[in-house]
């Protein structure tokens, strides 16, 4: 036999966001990957606030919903915590444990850094490498959620037709969407780049350097600012304002008077989010801005940055190089490709 290589079961990378669940499945063939089922269905006011799932009921409809409407079959899923919700330590260790020792070595030393009692607490680690300028010990990346956190989003899963096989932290699923990109970018291979997700409720600075996260901080100021503003300013519901916002047919004024704030704003804050960074690190400045999020695709919002910041600036779209398979709409998918980063990443855990 051994003539067909078994692969895994399929993960679909399933994003779950402060407003809607965000589904991702791809394939492989080579270096080339393909889109092979995709849905983004929202979720009802405040099931999710801030990253933290609040009625798991109503999240679990929305991904059978999901996944139903992308007529994916797969059965397992990837899934992130948010960066808030985890904490991540480099932790030197001696080279040449094994496996086991390593475990109970990290185990005893979790204690000094994480601030809940260990039994509520799930971890993982990774060992990245030697440490620079001592051979005799090597990095290890420690990273802890509260198993509430983790469980969550696994009942949601669960309750939408899907058992978690990969809990993934959205920073390092990022990382991993962002591979696809950099290559796209002109920046040195040490260049220092700024993601800048703008979710509904959240704006995400992460900070690369040599494809590795180096710094992440959420602000509290997203996409439903403008949401609420329509709502206000035009006598619209919730449902209404989302869709004239992406489907337009607003009045004229909405343009200047609503449209235009908004994204003065929002440059606002990409900006104080960077004076953070530049504030707590050795760098004074970025190479490039790359904006991802449902607010990336907001005509001339990455052109505003660039002018306001003079840091060159693009929308994100990590699925560009990629094929689609026959369920999948060109129009619809370019429109959400910048709010599909962290799916992207989380789909990519199929390949490991």
């Amino acid at each position: 036999m051994g003539l067909i290589t078994k692969s895994q079961p399929p993960l679909v990378g399933v994003d779950i966001s402060s407003t809607a669940v965000k589904l991702l499945q791809l394939s492989r063939t080579g270096n080339r990957y393909r889109v092979e089922h995709y849905a983004v269905e929202p979720l009802p006011p405040n099931a999710v606030v801030e990253k933290n799932i609040v009625e798991v009921e109503a999240v679990g409809e929305a991904i059978r919903r999901a996944m139903a409407r992308s007529g994916s079959r797969a059965k397992h899923a990837a899934a992130a915590v948010a960066g808030s919700a985890v904490i991540t330590k480099l932790i030197p260790m001696p080279a040449g444990l094994d496996e086991e020792d390593m475990e109970s070595q990290i185990e005893l030393e979790a204690v000094n850094y994480i601030p809940y009692p260990i039994e509520e607490v799930n971890l993982d680690f990774e060992v990245l490498g030697p440490m620079p300028g001592n051979a005799e010990m090597m990095q290890v990346l420690l990273a802890a959620s509260r198993t509430e956190n983790v469980d969550t989003r696994a009942s949601a899963l669960d309750l939408g037709g899907l058992t978690a096989r990969v809990m993934d932290v959205e920073a390092f699923a990022i990382e991993n969407a962002f591979a696809l990109l950099a290559d796209s970018l002109s920046v040195a291979r040490d260049g220092v780049i700024a993601m800048v997700d703008v979710g509904a409720t959240m704006t995400t600075l992460n900070i690369l350097r040599n494809g590795r996260s180096l710094y992440s901080r959420e602000q509290v100021f997203g996409g439903k600012q403008l949401t609420d503003e329509v709502m206000r300013r035009y006598g619209l519901s919730y449902e209404e304002a989302g869709l004239a916002k992406r489907q337009g047919g607003l009045p004229e004024s909405y343009e200047i008077e609503v449209l235009e704030p908004f994204k003065e704003a929002l440059v606002q804050q990409i900006s104080r989010l960077l004076q953070f960074f530049y504030a707590g690190s050795e760098f004074n400045r970025v190479d490039h801005v790359v904006l991802a999020g449902g607010c990336a695709s907001i005509p001339g919002l990455a052109e505003m940055v660039e002018e306001q910041l003079g840091v060159p600036t693009v929308v994100a779209n990590p699925l560009a190089q990629m094929t689609l398979g026959p369920r999948v709409q060109a129009h619809a998918l370019a429109q959400d490709a910048p709010a599909l980063m962290i799916a992207c990443g989380l789909a990519l855990r199929s390949f490991d």
